[in-house]
């Protein structure tokens, strides 16, 4: 019987080993297929890249001094338009100077019953200016002659006309222009991205972990590289963002930047929603490098699609708006609940790429965990005052006194305020144009009491309303994010009306009243 037995064992220990060994084939062939791919994939966008050089432009290097910068040039495709808006500048000057010309050849306006006929009125011109001539001692200018009325109108008609075409023909220059330039923007971006991957330690394929094909470069930012990796365990593909700390850092720098992203780790591995970027593992290289493996995703981030598409409809702008607070609604239903305090379009992907998909949030390095111990009825201290992007943060996060200001979740509510106004109207409410630090300098937050609506494009009074009651200035008569969760604006049963354009609610209560406070203010 124990013959039999270990003979059953070692039959099961040859098929394993077998399995095994198909196995590693298997992973093998998968890894070159991949890695041929991939190369297929790099070769076949640089030399996109290299043909679009011509046509959409590219970096020159130009000496100032000792120093040396990049410059951009663009290419025909530009350099033709510009050409085609200066022949359209031209022929616009060219016919205003001819119907400048053509109102002083405009015949006076008359009675009908002294008006001269169409024949006579030329001859009688004729006759004037030949006894004109020949009774005047001085030599004068000819003067521009007149035409009859039908003429003048006809000429005129004529120029309405081209002009009509010119205006035309400028608006689709204008068009062309803006296509080309969101061209450029992928084009640039790409140039930048296949550089940065030429330089890359990372470049040639390696196997991190034992286990994650890097295949090609996604971004690079601060300290760290982002690659579009195999999971060759679990065969899918994720996204491996690589830390390198700078090695002439002093050890306890190292240790504080592992400490926080070992933080960020722990908060996110948890998390556990289809609106949330999940994050898969986490190891070290060496003592200054190390990786976390997120979850992939196709599309670019919603700051990529703005800065393409400048803004979008209401009906994708609230279909995202209703996602980031499904997402913010589970962040504060688990125990403990978490303060993303980072929530800006960088930090939210568009999974095809588009503004009517899914979308997921990323990026936790800035969270915060609202445990018994350091939360209390009035918030939780901020303690990384001066952390986070300005344009997305509260005004109670620029206060500076004795005591850290108090943030709750409310913090995240401003912040899906923001970014709806940016979806609807391509601009930030508050400090738009200024820097980082024009924003503190000139206290911009501190001064965000209204928020102010353009005319342009139209949006409905209820998005209005909602985005009020995220921007209220005073964090007492803010909505958390609960209320927010439950905002008619944001439940279904929402219907258009034909004659405003406005959104209504079906089958539900009114939109509530922000209070009294925050309606002064706007």
């Amino acid at each position: 019987a124990n013959c039999d037995l270990r003979r059953q064992i070692d039959e099961q220990q040859k098929l394993l080993e077998k399995y095994k060994e198909r196995l590693n084939k298997c992973i093998s062939m998968s890894k070159k297929l991949l890695i041929e791919k991939s190369t297929q994939e790099k070769l076949a966008s640089r030399e996109k890249s290299m043909q679009d050089r011509l046509r959409l432009g590219h970096f020159t290097t130009v000496r100032h001094g000792a120093s040396f910068t990049e410059q951009w040039t663009d290419g025909f495709a530009f350099q033709n338009l510009v050409k085609q808006q200066e022949w359209v500048n031209q022929q616009r000057e060219d016919i205003e100077r001819q119907r400048k010309l053509l109102a002083k050849r405009k015949p006076p306006t008359t009675n009908n019953s002294q008006a001269p006929s169409a024949n006579s009125e030329p001859k009688q011109r004729k006759n004037k200016a030949v006894n004109g001539a020949e009774n005047d001692p001085f030599v004068r200018p000819n003067l521009p002659q007149l035409l009859t009325l039908a003429e003048y109108h006809e000429q005129e008609e004529i120029f309405k006309l081209r002009l009509g075409h010119l205006k035309k023909e400028e608006a689709e220059i204008q068009a062309e222009l803006e296509r080309l330039e969101r061209v450029r923007n992928l084009h640039i971006r790409e140039l930048k991205r296949i550089n940065n991957e030429d330089n890359s330690q990372f470049k040639d394929h390696p196997t991190l972990n034992e286990r994650y094909l890097l295949l090609h470069l996604l971004g690079r930012g601060g300290f760290s590289e982002v690659y579009k990796a195999f999971d060759l365990y679990e065969q899918r593909y994720a996204a491996v963002k690589i830390h390198q700390l700078n090695k002439s850092w002093r050890d306890e720098k190292k240790e504080n930047y592992h400490k926080h992203a070992c933080r960020e780790y722990r908060i996110h591995k948890e998390l556990d929603h289809p609106r949330i970027v999940k994050l898969y593992d986490y190891f070290s290289l060496d003592t200054d490098t190390f990786c976390t493996v997120l979850e992939y995703c196709e599309g670019n981030d919603l700051d990529f699609y703005l800065k393409q598409h400048k803004l979008m409809s209401e009906k994708e702008a609230r279909s995202i708006v209703m996602q980031i607070v499904n997402a913010l609604r589970y962040l504060n239903e688990i125990k403990p609940p978490i303060i993303h305090y980072d929530l800006k379009p960088g930090n939210i992907l568009l999974v095809d790429g588009t503004a009517c998909g899914e979308i997921k949030i990323t990026d936790f390095g800035l969270s915060k965990i609202m445990d018994d111990d350091s939360y209390g009825v009035d918030g939780m201290d901020l303690t990384s005052q001066g952390a986070g992007t300005y344009w997305y943060l509260p005004p109670e996060c620029f206060v500076v006194g004795k005591e850290p200001p108090k943030i709750s979740n409310k913090v995240d509510v401003w912040s899906v305020g923001v970014i709806f106004f940016q979806c609807l109207y391509g601009r930030k409410p508050f400090g738009h144009n200024q820097s980082q630090q024009d924003i503190l300098q000139e206290n911009t937050i501190l001064k965000a009491t209204e928020v102010q609506f353009p005319v342009k494009p139209v949006v409905s009074n209820e998005a209005k309303a909602f985005i009020r009651r995220c921007l209220a200035y005073r964090k007492e008569d803010r909505f958390d994010v609960h209320q927010l969760a439950n905002d008619p604006y944001l439940l279904p049963h929402m219907r258009r009306s034909n004659s405003s354009g406005n959104l209504h609610m079906t089958g539900l209560a009114a939109s509530p009243t922000p209070p009294t406070s925050s309606i002064i203010s706007y």
